[in-house]
């Protein structure tokens, strides 16, 4: 099973959060972007560009943040936060 826990903050508090399971015998990258879709949808939100320190950050330590420069319309948070608890 995968998981994957996916968080909003504002104002250094967690406003939001969900977590996405998958079940499908799909590759890891696959899991991750289904499961961000899925977790942007919940939040009602654009998908956030993948920049290089993000896919450096969240390979070290399965955890990434996107902020305002990962997204092209204004968002009303500080971040979006992603991290695989399971896998």
């Amino acid at each position: 099973m995968f998981r994957l826990w996916a968080k909003i903050f504002a104002e250094n508090r967690l406003v939001k959060d969900v977590v996405i399971c998958n079940e499908e015998n799909d590759t890891r990258t696959r899991k991750i972007l289904n499961a961000l879709d899925n977790a942007c949808y919940e939040f009602d939100l654009g998908k956030p560009v993948w920049l290089d320190a993000n896919i450096r950050d969240f390979k070290r330590h399965s955890k990434v943040r996107f902020s305002q420069d990962n997204f092209i319309e204004k968002i009303d948070f500080d971040f979006l936060e992603i991290q695989v608890i399971e896998e």
